[in-house]
């Protein structure tokens, strides 16, 4: 059974709980209201664009149509008005001095008056209005002026009349006049305007939405171009490049810039080819010789000759671990993990790496500063040093010296290595640096070179914010790394 109550139908069935049945469809609905408005949302730049132009186009018109019927609408109601006010004052003056006719005759702009005394009782009117009962029933209690705007007039059917009511005081009381003015020429100037609005604005609006489309789909042709270019590349591809267009805006620096990437990835590629080209090679050297060694000595099971190809076996066994550690520190390198960032007195790890080099062919002349305290990792930065050393005493013919100096001015610690070899032609000071580069008189894989040292400590420089560089030297090569200090 149901009973009313505050106008709705409430529910006395045992067991059904209104509220819960009336809140599954605020939960339900924002999802549904949700998923509609994601499925008719537009998918595409162009769409999103004439969309969004359309829309702001639509709401300004229909602002400034509302503003434009609005103006219109006031000015003419103001015309209107200014005539029945006119003419309501001059005949209320003629009221006041006696003067006032039975019949009125309406003036230019003016459909009806009335004149009506205190008790109500017509004291004059125009002539549509003869035998007419007082308009107004309100009876004004003391002078003054009132307008209105009536919606049926009352001489002009179902037209609208702006109404001005002036009640004065005459010689018999209180009597107040009402002249009325048609509104036809607004009611007709609105009807005109709308209908020319109601036409215009959605033409507008369809043309704005019509010219964004096509403005949009021209501006937007050479990104479908760049974005087809790129879909066709593949990684045998890279050496495409996208359509740059002619117009030298945004859409032309992004073709720039995608050919820019195109062409690291490119190089990125034919350095990767290249570094699996050489180690291959690299490895098969040592492999090879190693299997020669071995199959020697199964060959011939002399005990004399053991001695020798173990030896051998040996020396090409830790070559391939060097040349193994080093891609294995390429390969950290490569990978793009921060850098660490721990702090390490540089001047400790060159002296250590000097003194651990006191007994060999080269000796190494030290000349290190006190104190030299950059960010990064001692493993890091013995390996720079190192590698450094490793070059200069292979190619060095008697001299290598070590020089670590503090430039206050860079803020940067400078570790030069210097020998008195044959040095490095200025030509190839940037070759060195590349990984498996050996120059025309080092090529010898007998002194223990894997082509990997000048690369690594390069890499390493630049991990840690710093560089390194050949530099012009009296005699022999000169190497110099930068890296900045630490400033905590």
């Amino acid at each position: 059974m149901a009973e009313p109550h505050g106008g709705r139908v409430t529910s006395k069935t045992p067991g059904r709980v209104p509220g819960r049945v009336r809140g599954r469809v605020p939960r339900q609905l924002p999802a549904r209201l949700r998923h509609v408005a994601q499925r008719l949302r537009p998918r595409s730049v162009r769409a999103r664009a004439t969309l969004g132009a359309s829309t702001v186009v639509a709401l300004a018109l229909g602002a400034a149509s509302f503003a434009l019927l609005g103006m219109l609408d006031g000015n003419l109601m103001r015309n209107a008005q200014a005539d029945a006010e006119r003419q309501a004052l001059a005949t209320a003056g003629l009221a006041a001095t006696g003067r006032l006719d039975t019949v009125l005759t309406p003036g230019r702009g003016t459909d009806f008056l009335q004149v009506i005394d205190a008790r109500g009782h017509v004291l004059a009117a125009s002539p549509n209005l003869l035998g007419r009962p007082a308009l107004s029933p309100s009876r004004p209690g003391k002078p003054g002026t009132v307008r209105d705007t009536w919606k049926e007039g009352p001489a002009r059917g179902g037209r609208r009349h702006r109404v001005v009511q002036v009640t004065t005081v005459t010689g018999e009381g209180l009597v107040t006049v009402l002249a009325g003015t048609s509104l036809r020429e607004a009611d007709a100037a609105d009807d005109f305007v709308t209908g020319a609005l109601a036409v215009g604005v959605p033409l507008l609006v369809l043309t704005v939405a019509l010219v964004t489309w096509r403005v949009t789909g021209w501006a937007l042709r050479p990104v479908e171009a760049i974005r087809a270019e790129v879909a066709e590349i593949s990684d045998r591809d890279l050496h495409r490049r996208v359509p740059v267009p002619h117009s030298q805006d945004e859409i032309a620096r992004l073709a720039v810039t995608m050919n820019s990437t195109l062409d690291r990835l490119e190089a990125a590629g034919i350095r990767q080819r290249r570094f699996i080209a050489d180690a291959s090679h690299e490895l098969r050297s040592p492999i090879t010789v190693l299997r020669t060694q071995l199959e020697v000595a199964q060959a011939h099971p002399d005990p004399a000759l053991w001695g020798e190809l173990v030896s051998g076996a040996l020396e090409d066994t830790v070559r391939l671990q060097d040349l193994a550690a080093d891609l294995l520190l390429l390969a950290r390198l490569d990978t793009g993990e921060p850098p660490p960032d721990g702090a390490v007195d540089l001047a400790d790890v060159a002296r250590e790496a000097a003194r651990s080099r006191r007994q060999d062919r080269v000796p190494v002349a030290v000349e290190i500063a006190p104190e030299a305290v950059v960010r990064g990792s001692t493993l890091w930065l013995t390996r720079l040093v190192t590698n450094l050393l490793d070059n200069a005493q292979r190619h060095a013919d008697g001299w290598v010296g070590i020089v670590l100096r503090l430039d206050e001015a860079t803020n940067t610690a400078v570790l030069e290595v210097r020998d008195d070899g044959p040095g490095i032609p200025a030509a190839d000071r940037e070759r060195v640096f590349e990984r498996f580069t050996r120059l025309d008189d080092a090529r010898s894989r007998d002194e223990g070179g894997t082509g990997l040292g000048l690369a690594i400590a390069r890499d390493i420089a630049g991990r840690l914010g710093g560089s390194l560089t050949v530099e012009d030297a009296p005699t022999g090569a000169r190497l110099v790394a930068r890296l900045p200090l630490d400033t905590a």
